[in-house]
């Protein structure tokens, strides 16, 4: 097996980095050490790097087709290995980000005013997305099937926009869960968005179930992911979806190549998808067990200065989310000792609409991931 080497630090600074170079535009303050939007610290796969290299030194790039060439047959691969999953290739379909995706299917699906489902906290780019669209977002507890029910019921909500596995809380949902979903879903006639961009990133013990094992062979129904938050390159754009029906996908493709005027996607993210799903999987793997020590120091740590939270790494992915209420710490104050003494920036829960949590990123140097979580440890022990 490869050795990968996850300790080693790459300064982003000066890139551009939204995560580094623009952490004054969300907390006032450059220099802070962020642990901040979901994008992580380590440079993307060798194999990765290796084809974009090879891509790159063919020296065209003129206009692409992803029904061209292997796109959707590594994307198959790759559900057919991970998930034993078979995913029809004709049922695929190409966008430019996740949220663009979301975007053009909440257009398809649902009027302004329509209500929008989702489960709380929730992730601010759904809460961006679904108020920006004037549509209506309705948030129901992680976990309140009653609730849940009772939003689905109503007459003008349209759609249940899930987050599989679930951001923030890291949650991964069970086949009960999404049967029931699924059952809800067609009892009340509402359309399914399942945004699975975190699945490469469930931990041991735990299964991500795509959504395409649920939902029927019709219906109003879309998958909507990427490989760049799992292999790290968000930068280079490119998503893909799965969508059920052929008449609902059409439209999308449609909509998609004429009225956004996207025929033709970047090439060097067809070209990392093809990589990443053929010759990256043992690196996810490391980075993935790497990820889950970084999840269990903090646990460690933070428990250790304040056995009452009793804090345990999330179920998915890498970034940490945190409930403090247990402390009784004002989350103004809490912010304020990060930023102007310790010198770190960690998301406030009140962003994902939970006041008294965090979200730190963990994913990271282990020594990023460490420096973090003892200035976190310190600024709650002055406020303590």
């Amino acid at each position: 097996m490869v050795e990968y080497d996850f300790d080693a630090a790459v300064d982003r600074r000066g890139t551009a980095s939204v995560q580094w170079d623009g952490v004054a535009d969300r907390f006032g303050v450059d220099g802070l050490l962020p642990f901040t939007i979901s994008d992580m610290d380590f440079p993307s796969p060798p194999q990765v790097l290796d084809a974009l290299r090879e891509r790159l030194a063919h020296g065209v790039f003129g206009y692409t087709d992803w029904r061209l060439g292997d796109f959707r047959a590594a994307i198959c691969e790759w559900y057919a290995t991970r998930y034993g999953t078979e995913l029809d290739p004709e049922r695929i379909v190409y966008g430019p980000s996740v949220l663009n995706q979301l975007s053009q299917l909440l257009r398809m699906w649902t009027e302004p005013g329509d209500g929008v489902v989702v489960h709380t906290p929730t992730y601010d780019g759904f809460r961006k997305a679904v108020d920006g669209l004037g549509r209506e977002l309705r948030g129901v507890p992680v976990g309140d099937v009653a609730g849940l029910e009772r939003e689905l019921a109503r007459g003008d909500s349209r759609v249940l926009l899930l987050c599989s596995p679930h951001n923030p809380t890291g949650r991964v949902w069970t086949d009960a869960e999404l049967r029931e979903m699924a059952r809800l879903a067609e009892t009340y006639d509402v359309a399914v968005i399942s945004d699975e961009i975190h699945a490469d990133f469930v931990h041991e013990g735990y299964r991500h179930l795509p959504w395409t094992r649920f939902a029927g062979e019709r219906g109003r129904w879309a998958v909507i992911t990427s490989g760049s938050k799992s292999f790290n390159f968000p930068a280079l754009t490119g998503s893909y979806g799965i969508v059920g029906d052929p008449q609902e996908r059409a439209a999308f493709v449609r909509r998609m190549e004429t009225g956004e005027g996207l025929a033709s996607p970047a090439a060097l993210s067809l070209t990392a998808h093809i990589a990443a799903y053929r010759r990256a999987g043992e690196w996810l793997d490391a980075l993935r067990s790497y990820i889950a020590g970084n999840l269990t120091m903090i646990a460690d740590r933070l428990n250790g200065a304040f056995p009452e939270l009793g804090w345990t790494p999330p179920q998915a992915g890498y970034l940490a989310w945190i409930d403090l209420r247990a402390l009784g710490v004002p989350d103004e104050a809490l912010q304020r000792e990060l930023i102007e003494r310790e010198k770190v920036a960690i998301m406030p829960g009140g962003v994902y609409g939970a006041p008294g949590f965090v979200r730190l990123n963990a994913g990271c140097p282990r020594a990023k991931a460490e420096a973090g979580t003892d200035a976190l440890v310190r600024a709650l022990s002055r406020l303590v």
